[in-house]
């Protein structure tokens, strides 16, 4: 009987042993090992997603980088205070900067040998120190993570601030950059390592489950698509295929041109969950302001500013993380810059459609994408004929100029625009100048006797 009770208590002892922490334990694996940005953020995110799908024990985040944009590192930061799982980093072979922030942001951090990290302040594209509200917001976030994580926070400072004195690691005046191990002597890491199976043991996890997150191609894209300077190229296409949609009245290209640009602008923005429906709708009402404006509404007033308006808001909203319009930033400005992307944008394409619009669009390359205009002047019809002799003739409006429509002139008739707004059926007009493979007309006024 002895000997029975004593082996049941061994098989309890020994179940008990494996359902302990370190046995069997889920991992779940993902590397950054580009620029912090938005497809860094779109990486951590879908891995941090997928690990609690599979209800992982670790996130374990593979990390090299010299830094990047402070807001998407904060939102990478915010997941990983957050997180539902323990977090790790192994930091091979840089974290500067916003990898920095990132990596004091998790649970346990490890280096590889020759690793490196500190080195914060905030700059700008081309490298200069911004000015200090800047640093101020930055080191502040720096403290607050080291502080939520129990490490030193005045030396998460210091990778900020070269005025912060740390006599062991650093030269008063310098800004703090730690090797793999000062940063174990200082306490900031765990240990130095080799490889992550070195992690595991450190950690006591002897038969990890680990689970390598995989990119897709539908992934890349995304992240390609969400980048800065990719989102203000697309807005320069909507932009730009808006315009001369408008001012080619029945060309169909620019318009297909603009709504490409429009769903390769918008759909990754709504995958990552930036941009919302009501911003969307911003957009579009926008655009039908705009189109009322040019060719329903004489002039120039209220519908065509509030058109801008709107196109402006909803493309700019949409960049940046709000719950109808209570904005989540994550640095000083951020909306402004947002802003200030889509104007540059939008101001650029109309620039360049002025300058190179007519070049463009009499192009070879750009007549083979538009269908060939078969009606012929001997049928009493002229269209896209440049007839420089027409300039000063007289006609008769033969539709409706709102500001776009037909004339007629000595029996054949031609696309025309209003340059005064509204002109109605039958007036008289003059032809004031041919652009575009389009007459440009006035009110006809008679000359006084």
């Amino acid at each position: 009987m002895n000997k029975i009770i004593k082996i049941a208590s061994l098989m309890v002892i020994f179940f008990a042993v494996l359902s302990m922490p370190g046995y069997a334990q889920r991992v779940y694996e993902f590397s950054i090992k580009d620029e912090i940005g938005p497809g860094a953020w779109y990486v951590a995110k879908n891995a941090y997603a997928k690990a609690k799908e599979s209800k992982a024990d670790y996130l374990l985040m593979e990390l090299n980088t010299f830094g990047g944009a402070v807001n998407f590192a904060d939102s990478i930061r915010s997941m990983l205070l957050n997180a539902d799982m323990k977090t790790v980093v192994y930091i091979n072979n840089n974290a500067a900067s916003a990898g920095a922030l990132i990596s004091l942001a998790t649970d346990h951090i490890f280096m590889h040998s020759g690793a490196s990290l500190g080195a914060a302040t905030v700059v700008d594209g081309s490298g200069e120190v911004l000015p200090e509200k800047y640093q101020s917001y930055m080191r502040g976030l720096m403290r607050a993570t080291a502080e939520a994580k129990g490490r030193n926070a005045r030396m998460a400072e210091a990778f900020v601030d070269p005025s912060i004195s740390v006599p062991s690691l650093k030269e008063d005046g310098k800004l703090l950059t730690l090797t793999a191990s000062e940063s174990v002597k200082a306490g900031l890491a765990d240990a130095e390592v080799k490889s992550t199976a070195q992690i595991y043991e450190k950690l006591g996890v002897a038969d990890p489950q680990i689970t390598v997150h995989q990119t897709t191609m539908i992934d890349r894209l995304i992240a390609f698509l969400i980048n800065p300077l990719v989102s203000g190229l697309l807005i320069m296409g909507i932009i730009g295929g808006i315009y001369v949609e408008m001012q080619t009245p029945g060309l169909g290209f620019a318009g297909v041109v603009a709504v490409v640009c429009g769903g390769l602008f918008f759909a990754p923005l709504y995958l990552q969950g930036l941009a919302d429906h009501w911003e969307i709708a911003i957009f579009v009402v926008g655009v039908i302001l705009m189109a009322l404006e040019v060719f329903v509404i004489p002039g120039f007033g209220v519908a065509g500013i509030a058109g801008i308006i709107c196109m402006l808001c909803g493309l700019a909203f949409s960049m940046v993380a709000n719950d109808f319009l209570d904005f989540q930033l994550s640095k000083p400005g951020l909306l402004m810059e947002a802003f200030l992307v889509v104007l540059g944008a939008m101001v650029l394409s109309v620039v360049l459609m002025v300058i190179f619009g007519k070049n463009l669009l009499r192009s070879p390359a750009f007549r083979k994408l538009v269908l060939a205009d078969e009606q012929l002047a001997e049928g009493g019809y002229t269209s896209s004929v440049p007839k420089l002799s027409l300039i000063n003739q007289v006609g008769v409006a033969s539709t409706v100029l709102r500001p776009s429509g037909k004339i007629e002139i000595e029996g054949g008739w031609y696309e025309a625009v209003a340059m005064d707004g509204f002109i109605d059926l039958g007036e008289r007009v003059v032809v004031v100048k041919h652009e575009n493979y389009t007459l440009f007309v006035r009110k006809y006024v008679a000359p006084a006797e």
